[in-house]
């Protein structure tokens, strides 16, 4: 059933390319004007700090249309054919696969476009990972709650913007540390910790509020 989920979300995501399209015109147009405005020379914390504000509005743009288009007929078809569990994991598996995808393109551009500052490749890879799971499992949630409360893209933002601020001031100093280039021993293995933490927060809460989302 979950599988058939995923796949239903993947069919629905390249009926549109145009909207794929757009993002990846969005990501790489946001980093050419960057590297023409700066002319390539970002220092390291402007490199991390310009990275994850290109890749939180992207991730809220995917996720944002997560359920708003989850609504009449449709809405009321999963309701009756899926429960509500391996509904809101299949949307936040997708949007976390998504993410990361994205995330990497970023990062592909960022190399292309200006320059790699990143030393740690290892670690950095494990923030994006870890980035990409948090904001996948907020993101749809709030994407869920906006979508019951007949709000739009906009209420979605506003509702998600101070819940994602722990998680984003973690990944920041996280990543800051894998673009420095600090050895695994110097590495602070509580901001580790603590992103794992929220992301197992945040999945919780997930799969326990959304089951009430589910039945209104």
């Amino acid at each position: 059933m979950l599988g058939l989920l995923f796949k239903k979300e993947l069919t629905l995501e390249f009926r549109q390319k145009s909207s794929i399209g757009g993002v990846l015109v969005y990501v790489a147009g946001t980093i050419f004007v960057s590297a023409l405005c700066l002319k390539g020379r970002l220092d390291k914390p402007t490199w991390n700090a310009l990275f994850w504000i290109i890749s939180l509005f992207t991730s809220v743009t995917i996720s944002g249309r997560s359920f708003l288009k989850e609504t009449g007929g449709q809405a009321l078809f999963n309701y009756l054919h899926y429960s509500p569990q391996q509904f809101i994991f299949s949307k936040v598996l997708y949007n976390m696969i998504f993410m990361l995808c994205l995330s990497l393109t970023t990062f592909f551009f960022y190399g292309f476009f200006i320059k790699n500052e990143v030393e740690n490749l290892p670690l950095f890879l494990i923030v994006l990972i870890l980035a990409s799971t948090g904001l996948a499992g907020v993101l749809s949630l709030m994407s869920a709650i906006s979508a019951k409360a007949q709000g739009s893209f906009a209420l979605m933002s506003i509702l998600s913007f101070p819940v994602l601020m722990p998680l984003i001031l973690v990944v920041i100093r996280l990543s800051r540390q894998a673009v420095d280039g600090l050895e695994w021993a110097a590495v602070s293995f509580d901001f580790i910790i603590i992103l794992v933490a929220l992301n197992a927060l945040t999945l919780a809460l997930a799969f326990i509020l959304f089951p009430y989302l589910w039945k209104e």
